[in-house]
């Protein structure tokens, strides 16, 4: 390939990573997958879009239909937060006994200008919660608050087959409890059978040991025989 037709091929490569990047930057949440009916450790990854502006507040929704029994949020340097809770229609049983309000809204802002997101950086936000539902999608609609006063909503629902929207929301999907269980006993087996060849090559060490120690005994006693 000619020096030029390089050069415009390379060229055409960084314009299209420069138009899919924006695209791309959603806020999301991480891991993308959980076991349903636990607790997990989720994080919200929250990358500043425009070029002249910053984040200062992000809003995160969760759903009371059905609620988590707990949400906790882990303190982030720079970041105030502001938990909401809502009253349920229908109470649920927890641990801890019967719940009528839940978690509805968590908010972080800010707390200077020197802690707000800035363009081409990201930020994440921790919380756990659970216990989650047993299948299907948990969706976390989220606003993204700007410097400048823009407010990005990312609530758009994503539909299977079609094309992704503008402001997709946050989505967490469930897998199937026993996936989890099957993954931890495959881990489990596979730590017995290093185990087992582990102390398969100590024995063998240690035979060799034995038998090289004979041989020395042996030889000593010949010399002086």
């Amino acid at each position: 390939m000619r020096p030029t037709l390089l050069a415009l091929a390379a060229t055409s490569t960084l314009g299209l990573v420069a138009l899919a990047g924006p695209a791309l930057a959603h806020v999301t949440v991480n891991p993308g997958t959980a076991p349903g009916g636990g607790y997990s450790k989720l994080t919200f990854r929250v990358p500043t879009e425009e070029d002249d502006a910053s984040t200062t507040k992000l809003q995160i929704f969760f759903p009371t239909d059905p609620a988590f029994g707990s949400v906790s949020v882990m303190p982030q340097p720079g970041w105030s937060y502001k938990v909401v809770e809502k009253k349920l229609k229908k109470p649920i049983t927890t641990e801890d006994g019967q719940m009528t309000q839940a978690v509805s809204q968590v908010t972080w802002t800010a707390t200077s200008k020197s802690s707000a997101i800035k363009p081409g950086q990201f930020q994440e936000f921790n919380v756990s919660l659970g216990p989650l539902p047993d299948s299907g999608t948990v969706v976390f609609k989220a606003l993204q608050t700007y410097s400048n006063g823009d407010v990005v909503r990312w609530i758009d629902p994503t539909v299977a087959g079609q094309p992704e929207p503008d402001h997709p929301a946050p989505v967490l999907t469930l897998t199937p409890a026993a996936d989890a269980t099957a993954s931890a006993s495959s881990t489990s087996a596979a730590d017995g059978d290093d185990s087992t060849r582990s102390d398969w090559a100590l024995g063998l060490s240690g035979a060799a040991v034995v038998i090289a120690a004979g041989g020395a005994a042996l030889g000593l006693k010949r010399k002086k025989a």
